[in-house]
């Protein structure tokens, strides 16, 4: 039985260090998309942290709250 692959852009959301949501898209657009609205829809909670992952090059694409302050995250 083959693994089926959740998507390749991954976004975490974690509260207290915590993870409350998660989600994997395809379509890098569309992650990018859907960031921008769990910081606003979830940006309230107590210590908010959402990153999205390229999950297929290993690397980190964009983080909120910015995890090193006057470097913009998220942006080549």
């Amino acid at each position: 039985m083959e693994a089926v692959n959740p998507g390749r852009y991954h976004l975490l959301l974690t509260s207290i260090g915590r993870p409350v949501q998660h989600g994997w898209w395809q379509n890098e657009e569309t992650a990018r998309r859907k960031f921008t609205r769990w910081i606003g829809e979830y940006g309230n909670m107590p210590q908010p942290r959402v990153p999205l992952t390229d999950e297929d090059a290993g690397e980190r694409l964009a983080s909120w709250p910015e995890e090193n302050p006057g470097v913009v995250s998220g942006q080549a």
